[in-house]
C-alpha cells in the first residue's frame, strides 16, 4: 500500500507516524511545501516576547529524525499543486530544484491547514504588515522587532493568537493597540466572562478598541496609518494581522472533492472526503460540533492530531471513528488564564437549545492558605436534564485544571447533578474540600 501525505504539521505529521505503527511494509511519502514538517505552532508568539528563547526550540520533529525513526520519505520544499482522482495521481512542485512531476498513491490524506485571513484593503501589503501563521512568519516578525526597533504596534483581532501577539509584542517593550471588530475579546467567551480579560488587558497597558473594524493602511516613511471604520486612526510601526484562519481548500476544491456550507472540506465521520480513497484533517476540514450536532470550523493543534491518527487506522482498515470536536481551548493573557469547552451562549441561541447557567467565584484553593485567588466559573446546561452544554473559566491559578475536568465530564455526557458527586484531589495548596468543579455543580443543581 501506498499512501501520499499532503501537509505535515499536527495532522500530517501525526497520521504518518500512525501509519508505520500500524503497517510495517506501507510506503508512507509525506509532502510539505515549506521547510517545516512538525513545529510548535501554538508556541509561536512566545518566541517573539523571548519568553522561548532559542528557535530550536520550536521545532518538534525535523523531516531527518522523523524519515529516520519511522522509514518515511519525507519531501520539504515540495508542493502537491494538483490531485488528479481519476488517475490516483498528484502533482508535485519541487521548489529547490524547479521540477514538476508525478506521484502514484492508493490512499491519499490532506493536511493542507488553514490561512491567514487578508481581507483586499488598501495598503494590507505593506512590509511592516504581518499574519503569524509559521515559522517564517514568525521569523519575520522577530527580526522586524529586533533590527527596526519598532516602538507601537496594532494587532487587528482579539483572538487567541491576537491577545497573545499582543501580549508577546508588549513584553519586548512595545506600545500595543488590539482592535477588535466584535464587542469582545475571544469569541468562545461570552461578553460578562470576556469583559475580566478587557480590565486585565487595560491593567496591563494595552489599549483596546472595540466594535470598530479596519478600512485601510495609509503608509508613509516607515510609519503607518491605521484608519477604523468609526473614522478614528492610529500611528503605529508595524502591524500584526490576526483576523483569523479560513482552510485551504484549493486543492480538494480544483480535484472536485465537496464542500460543506461553512467552506471546510466536506468528510464524514472516518474522515473520507466524497472520495472514499482520499482523506482530510485538520484545519481545512468542517467538523461536526460534539455539542449541538452541526458542522462548524474549530482550528485546534489537539484534534488535528487526533483526527491524523483516525485517518490512518482507516486506511489500515482499524474502522475508528471522530466524534466530532467539543472546542476545548485555554490562552494566557498576561497573568490571567481564560478557558472554555463546549458552546457559549450566541451559539446555542443560533442552534435554538434551550439552557440555564450559573456563574460562581470560588477561590483556585483554600482560602486560609496563602496566595489563594478568585476564579470566575460560568456553567451553561440544559434546563431539562442538566446536561452540560459549556463552560468558561476565567481566573490566575488552577482554571485549566477546572476547565479540564469540565471538557472531560462533557466527554462522559454527565449532568450538573454529576459533577456534585465527583471526588477530587484536594489538599490546601491546591483546592478546598468543596473543588470548584463541584460548586458549579451545587449551584448549578440548585
Amino acid at each position: 500500500m501506498k499512501v501520499v501525505i499532503v501537509g505535515g504539521v499536527a495532522g500530517g505529521a501525526s497520521a504518518a507516524a500512525r501509519l508505520r505503527r500500524l503497517d510495517e511494509n506501507a510506503e508512507i511519502i509525506l509532502f510539505e511545501k515549506g521547510e517545516y514538517i512538525s513545529y510548535a505552532n501554538c508556541g509561536l508568539p512566545y518566541y517573539i516576547g523571548e519568553v522561548i528563547k532559542e528557535r530550536e526550540k520550536l521545532i518538534v520533529q525535523t523531516p531527518e529524525a522523523m524519515s529516520k525513526r519511522f522509514n518515511i520519505d519525507i519531501r520539504t520544499l515540495s508542493e502537491v499543486t494538483k490531485i488528479i482522482p481519476s488517475e490516483k495521481t498528484v502533482i508535485v512542485h519541487d521548489i529547490q530544484n524547479n521540477k514538476t512531476y508525478k506521484e502514484t498513491y492508493d490512499k491519499l490524506i490532506l493536511s493542507p491547514g488553514a490561512e491567514p485571513i487578508k481581507p483586499p484593503m488598501p495598503g494590507i501589503d505593506g512590509k511592516n504588515i504581518f499574519t503569524l501563521r509559521n515559522i517564517p512568519d514568525t521569523y519575520r516578525i522577530k527580526d522586524f522587532v529586533d533590527y527596526n526597533k519598532p516602538k507601537k504596534a496594532v494587532v487587528v483581532g482579539g483572538g487567541f493568537i491576537g491577545l497573545e501577539v499582543a501580549e508577546n509584542l508588549k513584553e519586548v517593550g512595545l506600545d500595543v493597540t488590539v482592535v477588535e471588530l466584535a464587542d469582545h475579546v475571544m469569541a468562545p467567551l461570552d461578553y460578562e466572562m470576556a469583559s475580566i480579560a478587557h480590565q486585565h488587558l487595560k491593567d496591563k497597558g494595552v489599549k483596546l478598541i472595540l466594535k470598530d473594524g479596519v478600512k485601510e493602511f495609509q503608509h508613509k516613511d516607515n510609519s503607518t496609518t491605521v484608519v477604523l471604520n468609526s473614522g478614528k486612526t492610529i500611528d503605529t510601526d508595524m502591524v500584526v494581522l490576526g483576523i483569523g484562519v479560513r482552510p485551504d481548500i484549493k486543492l480538494a476544491k480544483d480535484a472536485g472533492l465537496a464542500i460543506g456550507d461553512r467552506g471546510g472540506i466536506k468528510v464524514n465521520e472516518y474522515l473520507q472526503t466524497s472520495n472514499p480513497d482520499i482523506y482530510a484533517v485538520g484545519d481545512a476540514i468542517e467538523v461536526k460540533d460534539y455539542i449541538n450536532g452541526s458542522n462548524t470550523l474549530i482550528p485546534l493543534a489537539g484534534p488535528a492530531n487526533k483526527q491524523g491518527r483516525i485517518a490512518a487506522d482507516n486506511i489500515c482498515g482499524r474502522n475508528s471513528k471522530y466524534d466530532g470536536t467539543q472546542g476545548t481551548s485555554v490562552a494566557k493573557i498576561f497573568d490571567l488564564t481564560v478557558a472554555a469547552t463546549g458552546n457559549n451562549e450566541t451559539i446555542l441561541k443560533r442552534v435554538g437549545i434551550d439552557y440555564n447557567k450559573v456563574i460562581i467565584h470560588p477561590n483556585s484553593h483554600a482560602s486560609y492558605y496563602p496566595d489563594a485567588l478568585p476564579m470566575t466559573i460560568k456553567l451553561i446546561f440544559k434546563k431539562e436534564d442538566g446536561k452540560i452544554l459549556g463552560a468558561q473559566i476565567v481566573g490566575f491559578d488552577g482554571v485549566d485544571k477546572r476547565i479540564d475536568v469540565i471538557a472531560t465530564a462533557i466527554r462522559a455526557n454527565m449532568t450538573v447533578y454529576d459533577l456534585e458527586e465527583l471526588e477530587l484531589s484536594y489538599a490546601p495548596p491546591y483546592s478546598s474540600a468543596k473543588d470548584p468543579v463541584n460548586m458549579a455543580g451545587f449551584a448549578a443543581s440548585n
